[in-house]
């Protein structure tokens, strides 16, 4: 299937800067797919104090804790030393956590888990008053939160409220590692023609700090519920360091596709002509995104702007077979790795704590 331009009343896609013809692609952002239905993804619920996702995301806790910080040094010295909250490293916020002396810079980590994870409770609270979250029986947390001590503790911390306000949805963390779990999703999104010719797919995911690029080997034969799929190589690129602007991060994510691209052929690896893209916020079918992708650097919901076809001619063909780039929501992918392990429930939900909070909510399907 050929792409086709926008229609009107939706952003128009650039024109070729040469007689290529645009990427041959399936539509994107789709909510039925195959064994679940998407009830909905990307939810920007507001209160009087902005977006409510943001008051439980990654960066929100950051910020916490640089307040309970400012507050202790206007008493003395900083128990967590000169570097600004948002410069501490995961690990070094685990050490102080994990210290088996009490200390201040405990107390005051544990202070600030605890009133996130209030914010947290409240948010997931809101989300479940939401028709598509009204029967979420499960939660995934997701992200890069969890995958630390902090995060771990938050979460459990928040399951406990949740009981305590008599909300009885169960909350989980991914199965994979976090950075896999937005490569791999991509495997049930594939087509099957691919599925049984090849071995592995492309996948990029793009977050608000980091962009991760890796080769998914799907498994498919051994097991097609891809209970088994496995990132075999995977490259991370924390672009928020280095702020780059849109069009330097495309270059730089089509380079990052090329360096698997020769990975797999010194390997043999047979790689489908297939890129899977995650990316932050609501995804149209023709490509574009609508809206939340403001954590990324430049204008990416621009009408000038469709990151499928700027990827796809970067890369134009592996092999003989024309390239396929499909893009969907983030939080979405990320979920959808979680599928084969989600069949005993119905409906089931997914919330990713980065640089923003990441949403969607599934129904299984037979």
């Amino acid at each position: 299937m050929k792409s086709k331009p926008a229609k009107p009343e939706t952003p128009e896609t650039p024109k070729a800067e040469t007689a290529d013809p645009l990427p041959a692609a399936d539509v994107h952002g789709l909510r039925e797919l195959p064994g679940v239905h998407v009830e909905g993804y990307s939810l920007q619920l507001r209160d009087k104090d902005g977006f409510v996702g943001d008051q439980a995301s990654q960066t929100a806790f950051r910020e916490l804790l640089e307040r309970w910080r400012k507050r202790r040094r206007k008493n003395g010295k900083d128990p967590l030393g000169v570097l600004h909250s948002r410069d501490l490293s995961k690990k070094a916020l685990d050490r102080v956590l994990g210290a088996k002396k009490a200390s201040e810079a405990a107390d005051v980590m544990h202070g600030v888990i605890e009133e996130f994870t209030e914010e947290l409770a409240s948010v997931i609270q809101r989300f479940l008053r939401q028709p598509s979250w009204q029967k979420v029986e499960r939660i995934v947390i997701g992200g890069g939160f969890p995958e630390s001590d902090v995060g771990e503790r938050a979460v459990l911390q928040t399951g406990a409220i949740l009981e305590e306000m008599g909300l009885h949805v169960q909350l989980g963390r991914l199965s994979h590692n976090v950075d896999d779990g937005g490569l791999i999703g991509w495997v049930h999104l594939t087509p099957p023609a691919l599925l049984r010719k090849y071995d592995a797919i492309l996948a990029v995911d793009i977050g608000g700090t980091n962009v991760r690029c890796g080769i998914v080997k799907t498994r498919y034969r051994k097991a097609p519920d891809f209970s088994r799929a496995e990132v075999i190589r995977r490259e991370k690129w924390r672009h928020a360091d280095e702020g780059p602007n849109r069009s330097n991060m495309v270059e730089h994510i089509a380079d990052m596709l090329m360096d698997m691209v020769r990975y797999s052929e010194r390997k043999k690896i047979r790689l489908a002509p297939f890129i899977g893209i995650g990316c932050p916020g609501l995804i149209r079918p023709d490509g574009s995104i609508a809206r939340g992708a403001q954590n990324l650097p430049g204008d990416w919901e621009s009408h000038a702007f469709h990151l499928p076809t700027a990827v796809w001619r970067r890369m134009l063909t592996l092999g003989a077979d024309p390239m396929l780039v499909l893009m969907h929501n983030d939080a979405v992918v990320q979920g959808l790795s979680e599928l084969p392990f989600m069949r005993d429930v119905k409906q089931w939900g997914v919330l990713t704590i980065g640089t923003g909070l990441g949403n969607v909510s599934f129904t299984n399907r037979p």
